[in-house]
């Protein structure tokens, strides 16, 4: 009896040994990005943790905000991590605008990318983490309805007042007129009026084939 009591202690310490050494093995290799917003910044402290949890591959930007959301290193880090895991040492590193953050997530999960950031504890290959996913995909749907709402609610109050929509006219109806009928009189004095005027010869063929319907160009001139 005593023989067998040492050999269930033995076994038991292995197996302890064995799962506080153990890591979960998943499909697909870490992509590792990192960011600091000057060039004074150390990436080392990011990157050391990125290699720490096994990123083969680290892109880099250094000297930019996390404000904008279009930097070499991480588009770099994004066709790279197409089919695996985008690793970053903390959220932030990825962008600092919520609504930089909600459009990465979509993107991540169209190109089926899974996403984990060590500080945070967010693994997306993990039942919490898909949780992370699902919730940040609602949030960027509630912001774009939200959006498509205040503009609709804008444009409804404008067209109440009277406000004329759309990007404003370059020339006035005034000279508009006064333009086309000396174009109609002389076409080579074509790109003199656009320079004078200020306008590209293609606003002006735009003006010319809107209004080339009327014979008498006294308007659109105002009353």
């Amino acid at each position: 009896m005593v023989k067998i009591k040492v050999k269930q202690q033995r076994s038991t310490r292995r197996k302890t040994n064995v799962s506080s050494s153990y890591k979960p093995v998943f499909e697909g290799d870490l992509i590792g990005y990192a960011r600091v917003s000057t060039d004074h910044q150390n990436l080392d402290m990011q990157i050391d943790a990125l290699r720490n949890i096994g990123c083969k591959k680290i892109y880099r930007d250094q000297g930019i905000s996390g404000s904008q959301m279009h930097r070499p290193g991480l588009d770099a880090a994004l066709r790279a991590a197409k089919g695996n895991t985008l690793v970053v040492w903390r959220l932030d590193r990825l962008g600092r605008s919520l609504n930089g953050l909600l459009d990465l997530v979509e993107v991540l999960a169209d190109q089926n990318t899974d996403f984990q950031s060590l500080t945070e504890g967010i693994d997306t290959r993990t039942s919490s983490g898909m949780l992370f996913f699902h919730i940040m995909a609602a949030l960027s749907e509630f912001e774009r309805s939200l959006i498509s709402e205040r503009t609709k609610a804008g444009l409804s109050v404008a067209r109440s007042k009277g406000i004329s929509l759309g990007r404003p006219k370059a020339l006035s109806d005034e000279q508009i007129a006064d333009a086309i009928n000396e174009i109609k009189k002389d076409p080579n004095k074509t790109q003199a009026l656009c320079k004078e005027l200020g306008v590209s010869k293609r606003t002006m063929d735009r003006y010319i084939q809107k209004y080339s319907d009327l014979d008498d160009l006294t308007w659109p001139r105002p009353n």
